[in-house]
């Protein structure tokens, strides 16, 4: 007798039982990813890959006699969910430390703070998610915000983009901060009318207060990405695309993985620091098969909410270009060694500027070579010019949909009304054939498949909110949507022949929701819970 798992046991189970042998999905709709066979009645798995999809008969026929049977009772079942670009220790690490994500003001930030420190009487004090676009007070927070909530305390707090932080007077006394303190190339220090530091540092200005916050240790770090894992299982996401990697991350996934303590597919870009990685040897995997290095994530400018992004023309609210984080000489080198070894580059571009040198350099370096898939990670503000030259060159735009649904409430005032149809193209960029693979960016965003879905579909916020500066007509079909989130990221990974659709002979990931994403009115797609995640052809999360 087959084993019988209904939805009813799912959302009951709170543990993954190890189950050996054959799993045979069933009773809701299956959407293949597939274009000559979009939908099927079931999918049948054998060990890690998919062994059959059709006809529900014909996989009952070919499925071993003790199979499991999970009857979806009306669930929805896609190829696996993957983000394509996220932070995955910075993820743990927002569940561990003081997360601000929440915040909605100047004087929340400011209590959460203040509790957060009664509650840790010792010790610097560090957070990150506040983000001020949407603050009653139109401000970013200062160094006298942190010093009333912390008097005398060293506090350092990093915005949602990760581009700024804003510190406190402690903190920038403990850094030798001090009204002569020039900037880095490629960071900028905000001062007050006195020309004091305000205790905003803006990009690689950053790095000047990075030591008065200790680093977190490596048993942090291994809870930390545990956790990650572990989260994004309960989401529905089968693997990511890990951005600006420490090599002791990698080291510590790949012992969590052979621990079986981590369970998802992660394609690691490196951190320049950490490239000697990457450059020697090109890509390489572990034991398991879930964690491989693939190449180096490097960055051209900074974000369009701290007008760090590198535009052709000055800000519209303000005056300057943006920034530029690499110089030209370090940034082709590093590019030139990694396509001798056959490492990817990602590339980091958010300004209209910051994309065209990107893909200028991309351009030298490739040398014509269009195989490469190398990636412009965010590929937000793209002038018509430059958009054919993705598909020309080969170059996967690496895109978050959330970005969009967050940021146009701000970048019509950033970038004016001339220009603001040059941001967030999903839809140029696919009708001129270049690839978008889409993720989130966690945790600069919360990483949650369904908000990329929705915004990708439905370009409005989330408690839905549009309006003419949202260029609706930049959002994509479902089958689009669907696409950018499970075959596109498999094909940046130079996996496509292994994962991305159901299909016999490939990888066994695969994603269930309670609500058909392609069916369902868009605000319905945010109400869907994921409830089965397999990876390798185990299950990985039930809820």
């Amino acid at each position: 007798m087959r084993r019988i798992l209904t939805l009813a046991a799912l959302l009951a189970t709170t543990s993954v039982p190890a189950f050996a042998g054959d799993i045979l999905i069933h009773g809701g709709p299956i959407h293949t990813g597939v274009a000559a066979a979009p939908t099927a009645q079931a999918v049948l798995i054998r060990d890690d890959r998919i062994a059959f999809v059709g006809d529900l008969a014909a996989a009952k026929a070919k499925a071993a006699k003790d199979a499991r049977d999970i009857d979806l009772k009306g669930a929805a079942a896609f190829p696996g969910f993957v983000d394509a670009h996220a932070h995955l220790t910075g993820i743990g690490l927002r569940e561990l430390t003081l997360n601000l994500d929440q915040t909605t003001s100047v004087e929340s930030l400011v209590a959460a703070v203040k509790a957060y420190a009664d509650a840790h009487p010792e010790g610097p004090i560090y957070g990150r998610g506040w983000i001020e676009t949407h603050w009653p007070e139109k401000r970013f927070p200062n160094r006298a915000d942190l010093d009333r909530a912390a008097p005398r305390r060293i506090v350092v707090l990093e915005r949602a983009d990760g581009h700024a932080v804003v510190a406190s007077t402690a903190a920038l006394a403990a850094a030798g901060v001090t009204k002569d303190t020039v900037a880095p190339a490629g960071g900028q220090i905000l001062k007050g009318p006195a020309g004091e530091p305000d205790g905003m540092l803006i990009d690689h200005a950053q790095g000047l207060v990075a030591g008065v916050i200790p680093p977190p240790s490596d048993a942090l770090k291994r809870q930390a990405l545990e956790k990650a894992g572990a989260l994004y299982a309960s989401r529905g996401w089968t693997g990511l695309d890990n951005m600006s990697v420490d090599k002791a991350d990698v080291v510590i996934l790949q012992g969590l993985a052979r621990e079986k303590k981590f369970s998802l597919r992660v394609d690691n870009y490196m951190d320049p620091a950490s490239a000697d990685v990457v450059l020697p040897i090109g890509p390489s995997q572990d034991g398991t098969g879930l964690i491989r290095v693939r190449g180096i994530k490097l960055y051209m400018d900074g974000a369009l909410g701290s007008r760090g992004a590198a535009l052709l023309e000055p800000y519209s609210d303000a005056e300057g270009l943006g920034l530029q984080l690499t110089p030209r000489d370090k940034g082709l080198d590093l590019m030139k060694r990694a396509k001798a070894v056959g490492a990817q580059v990602a590339m980091h571009a958010i300004g209209d500027r910051g994309n065209r040198m990107t893909l200028d350099w991309f351009e030298e370096a490739l040398a014509g070579d269009t195989t490469a898939r190398w990636r412009i990670e965010h590929s937000q503000i793209v002038t018509d010019t430059d958009v054919p030259r993705f598909a020309k060159l080969g170059v996967i735009a690496s895109m978050q949909p959330s970005h969009a649904i967050g940021d146009l409430y701000f970048a019509p005032a950033r970038l004016g009304k001339a220009r603001l149809h040059e941001g967030y193209r999903w839809k140029d960029f696919l009708d001129s054939g270049a690839v978008i693979a889409a993720g989130s960016d966690a945790p600069v965003e919360v990483g949650d498949p369904r908000i990329e879905f929705y915004a990708a579909v439905y370009r409005h916020s989330l408690d839905g909110f549009a309006n003419a500066d949202w260029s609706l007509n930049e959002a994509v079909s479902r089958d689009q949507a669907l696409r950018m989130l499970t075959w596109a990221p498999a094909y940046a990974a130079f996996a496509e022949q292994d994962r991305g659709t159901l299909e016999a002979g490939k990888k066994a990931d695969v994603t269930v929701f309670s609500k058909d994403l392609m069916t369902v009115a868009p605000p319905e797609i945010l109400k869907a819970d994921a409830v089965l995640t397999i990876v390798d052809g185990k299950v990985v999360f039930e809820k």
